[in-house]
């Protein structure tokens, strides 16, 4: 379980986030390294990752289904990450904490992986300390840097209870 050491109260902008989660992945979650887990875009709300095909095959040459599972379940823990972040809060501790994957059709390229978040209620969340999400996320095939475009088509869908818990020692 990661544990994110104190930070001051702030709202730092989208990219300097972005940043610090690509630095926090690679220090903390190995396999992110491993893969070459880049973030690709943020702004509030969706978070766009990506890695090369290269360190993620399987025997057929396409992208290895281990991979597709790790970097969805890794986007949306880091959106959830970010968006705390965006708020000014820390959290003690992200967990992901059940995740089911379907798997639409084979990765032949670069893998793409987009979460976006449900809607958060802040108060709440401040008030309890913790919050428990169902997030989604997928691998997108033809999407380059936008998940919006016509021609995007899903390879894989990722569905993921993830829990949160504040820092408080920071009040």
């Amino acid at each position: 379980m990661y544990k994110e050491p104190p930070h001051p109260q702030s709202h730092p902008e989208p990219h300097i986030l972005a940043a610090q989660l690509q630095n926090l992945w690679h220090e903390h979650f190995p396999l992110s390294r491993l893969m070459d887990v880049q973030v690709s875009a943020y702004r509030p709300g969706i978070l766009l990752t990506r890695t090369g095909l290269v360190n993620n095959t399987n025997i057929h040459g396409t992208a290895f289904a281990g991979s597709l599972y790790a970097i969805q379940a890794l986007t949306a823990w880091g959106l959830l990450y970010l968006e705390l972040h965006s708020h000014g809060l820390g959290a003690s501790s992200i967990i992901h904490a059940h995740g089911q994957i379907d798997f639409a059709q084979p990765v032949r390229g670069d893998i793409v992986a987009v979460s976006k978040l449900p809607s958060i209620d802040i108060d709440t969340l401040q008030t309890t300390g913790k919050i428990r999400l169902e997030l989604h996320s997928a691998v997108l095939v033809n999407a380059a840097d936008n998940p919006n475009r016509d021609d995007v088509e899903r390879a894989s869908t990722f569905t993921g209870t993830y829990l949160a818990r504040l820092d408080r020692t920071e009040a």
